[in-house]
């Protein structure tokens, strides 16, 4: 299975981002409520005369009657359009909220793929080495034989046969780990069938570090939502102060009496004064959670210029010693593996040199695997910052 496949299906199925999606259409309902007028009111009203019981000297009386009405509440000219862009800027920011749940899940799948395609790829390297280990077994055993080895070769040569065992099987215990984990980021049932990967390779780096961080300033999702949030809380704060103004409303009844007496109509027109006190403290509360997220986005861009600077300075070692496993450790080390093993065919060269060479050609093979799988992970968290 290709990398992309997977982050595609997972950009699908992931419920991680259809909640994120969720969360970010709910929100973009709140503009047409915040920018919606008051509900308005209907009355009712029945006035009794001469006593309380329903409808007393409304035949009798020009005071009692029985009364309808409306009333709309009119906010201060520029609230609700405020308010609407309070909610807009806060729909904005959990839009943009998906791209950094999005980029943490590709991480995390791609982080998965290449530790699972690393231990892979070393599993099939100690499995080649079991069956190397193997036949210096026969050989020590052969050499003890005719008299020309110890019993202790063949001994040593079996401990290093199960320490590779005993790899293995923490291999496979890790394998499986990662198994689960990609599968739940991939929504998949558990009991599917596991995902073999494509072989790791070198990924050169192509950028230098300037650019690196300029598109870090440019791209990166979470001082993208940083710069939302700023833009929601300067809309906060205008609307927090715009909250200051009074608010109005308008009424209208209709007093129906005996129909020997006159109607009666009546017009009201309410104003309400907001207090100072809490509409101050609601906007010394708006311009602190603005410099907050001011200081966020610093905070933020400062951690992940470090970061990218981080990894470009891992990255740029990996490939360092990438190149001296290839062109000298590895070959190298073989040379000196195969010369010592004839050596030994030849009765030249004592066993133990043989195993300390097949070990460390063994060890250089797993080195360069771990370095290869930092350097593309490295990568990965690269491309994500």
């Amino acid at each position: 299975t290709t990398l992309s496949q997977l982050l595609a299906e997972a950009a699908a199925n992931n419920p991680q981002l259809s909640a994120a999606d969720h969360e970010a259409e709910a929100a973009k309902q709140m503009v047409p409520a915040a920018t919606t007028l008051p509900d308005p009111k209907f009355t009712y009203q029945q006035l009794s005369v001469g006593s309380p019981k329903p409808f007393a000297g409304y035949t009798n009386s020009d005071f009692a009657y029985v009364g309808v009405g409306v009333s709309q509440e009119l906010p201060y000219p520029g609230k609700l359009r405020l308010r609407g862009q309070a909610a807009e800027r806060d729909a904005e920011t959990k839009q943009m909220e998906i791209g950094i749940t999005r980029t943490n899940i590709a991480d995390a799948v791609k982080t998965d793929y290449l530790q699972l395609a690393y231990l892979q790829q070393t599993l099939a390297i100690l499995r080649q080495n079991e069956a190397v280990l193997d036949q210096l077994i026969q050989d020590a055993k052969a050499h003890y034989q005719v008299g020309q080895g110890m019993q202790q070769d063949v001994l040593e040569a079996q401990v290093n046969r199960t320490r590779i065992v005993r790899e293995i099987t923490m291999h496979h215990e890790q394998m499986e780990q990662i198994q689960a984990h990609l599968k739940s980021l991939l929504n998949r049932e558990q009991t599917t069938p596991d995902i073999v990967t494509e072989g790791l390779s070198k990924t050169p780096l192509r950028s230098a570090p300037g650019h690196l961080l300029a598109l870090v300033r440019q791209d990166n999702p979470q001082v993208q939502v940083d710069v939302s949030v700023i833009q929601k809380q300067d809309a906060q704060v205008a609307s927090a102060k715009r909250e200051g103004k009074p608010d109005f409303e308008v009424g209208y009844m209709y007093q129906n009496t005996d129909r020997k007496y006159r109607d009666y109509y009546m017009l009201t027109f309410d104003v309400r004064f907001p207090r100072k006190k809490r509409v101050d403290a609601e906007i010394a509360e708006a311009q602190e959670k603005l410099i907050a997220s001011q200081n966020t986005l610093d905070a933020h861009l400062q951690q992940q210029l470090a970061q990218v600077q981080q990894f470009y300075v891992q990255v740029s070692s990996d490939e360092e010693q990438l190149k001296e496993y290839d062109d000298g450790l590895i070959p190298q080390s073989d040379a000196a593996y195969r010369a010592t093993l004839s050596a030994y065919a030849a009765n030249k060269e004592q066993f133990t040199h043989v195993l300390s060479s097949f070990a460390d050609l063994l060890n250089l093979k797993l080195g360069y695997a771990q370095t290869l799988l930092d350097h593309e992970t490295a990568l990965v968290h690269l491309e994500s910052l």
